[in-house]
């Protein structure tokens, strides 16, 4: 059984130390080509912790932790790393979990409601418009702060502070990567059901790794300000950063 063992606790794959850096979508490509067995393994993690659906956020946040490790390329346990990023930032992303879905459901309602009147009344195009923009913002605050939450150890107030600003200042990438996953949901809906190995495979972890490696940046951005220096000294601010 030292097979079975090896296969979720062994150290993942690393790169040459002389091979070229690679950036963008070509580093995105190498990544995902040097990673992709580890992901499969991640997305079974993930669906067995999110089955009790009241799982789903810390399942998301311990997901992203692991894919941060695969966009930093840094060792990586996978099974060890998993668990205790789940059980350490449990009852931190069920919060937050909690919070985002409220603000999203009324954003999501706003929109169908306006949507659903903006076609006798014009005016309404307006409050629309904001509503689609508003929900569409929140969506990418949350992928930083789930990015953020699990590079380094920040109060909560920080911590939102640092996603609003990193997504008001590279909101393309956290974009894009919604849009990737939006796209690889389509593509199970549309080719089912020949996609139906699809989430069970590969989805739930590709996407996260996706939103990670869109969003990296700009945390590593604002984490150098120092409104997150200053929190990261303070006694409540936790552990070792993750960087």
């Amino acid at each position: 059984m030292q097979w079975l063992r090896d296969m979720w606790t062994k150290e993942g794959p690393g790169i040459p130390k002389n091979a070229p850096k690679k950036s963008g979508l070509a580093l995105f490509a190498d990544t995902l080509a040097r990673e992709w067995w580890e992901m499969v393994k991640l997305n079974i993690l993930f669906i067995l912790t999110a089955l009790f659906v009241v799982t789903i956020p810390a399942a998301i946040v311990a997901t992203a932790r692991v894919s941060v490790t695969f966009v930093e390329d840094r060792n990586s346990y996978l099974l060890r790393d998993y668990v205790e990023a789940f059980i350490r930032y449990f009852w931190r992303a069920t919060a937050w979990g909690l919070a985002f879905t409220l603000a999203v459901g009324v954003g999501v309602f706003s929109i169908a409601t306006y949507a659903a009147t903006a076609r006798d009344n014009l005016v309404l195009a307006v409050p629309l418009t904001i509503a689609l923009v508003a929900t569409v913002f929140i969506a990418v605050v949350a992928c930083h702060l789930v990015v953020l939450m699990v590079m380094r150890d920040l109060p909560p107030p920080t911590l939102l502070r640092l996603a609003t600003i990193a997504s008001v200042i590279r909101p393309l990438p956290a974009l894009a990567a919604l849009a990737f996953v939006a796209v690889l949901w389509l593509a199970h809906i549309v080719f089912y059901p020949v996609s139906v190995f699809m989430p069970a495979t590969l989805n739930f972890s590709l996407g996260m790794f996706a939103v990670a490696f869109g969003v990296h940046r700009a945390a590593v951005m604002v984490l150098t300000l120092p409104m997150a220096t200053q929190a990261h000294r303070e006694p409540h601010a936790g552990d070792a950063t993750h960087i």
